[in-house]
């Protein structure tokens, strides 16, 4: 039996995909094949109302928070830099900028605490969300600024 890729292949080099109906519009994967019969109805009724599984609404949460916290260490970077500029004492613009990493190190922990319970939550560990590194976490705040 030949390979089915060199079907496909051969398929698409000969044009057959082309024509397809719904070609170029959005899938609607709005049913999961993993859930149970019974529970469908009340699944779909769930979704379209807005609401969506604990888990999922405590990720984005903490996804939230970790951009708000990104946010604003880089507000400080940014503002260290300018001020460095303009010389402004050193010490003291180094102070504040020791601060906020502080405040960002206490934010970090808090999160990771998050994360940790969060991953004890979901119901499959291909959901899991890495822990946040502090030294990485500065380093790209610092050395990519934004544009």
């Amino acid at each position: 039996m030949p390979n089915i890729e060199e079907h496909i292949r051969k398929a698409i080099e000969d044009g057959k995909f082309d024509d397809l109906p719904g070609k170029g519009k959005p899938l609607h994967l709005d049913e999961n094949p993993h859930e149970d019969e019974e529970w469908r109805l009340a699944f779909h009724i769930l979704r379209e109302g807005g609401f969506s599984l604990p888990w999922i609404e405590t990720i984005r949460e903490i996804e939230k928070e970790i951009e708000q916290a990104r946010a604003a260490l880089q507000r400080t970077w940014e503002w260290r830099s300018a001020t460095l500029s303009q010389n402004q004492p050193y010490e003291r613009v180094q102070a504040e900028w020791q601060r906020a990493v502080d405040a960002f190190s206490q934010q970090i922990t808090q999160l990771n605490k998050r994360i940790r319970d969060y991953n004890l939550e979901i119901p499959t560990a291909r959901f899991q969300r890495p822990l946040l590194n502090l030294e990485r976490e500065i380093k790209s705040l610092t050395a990519n600024p934004r544009e």
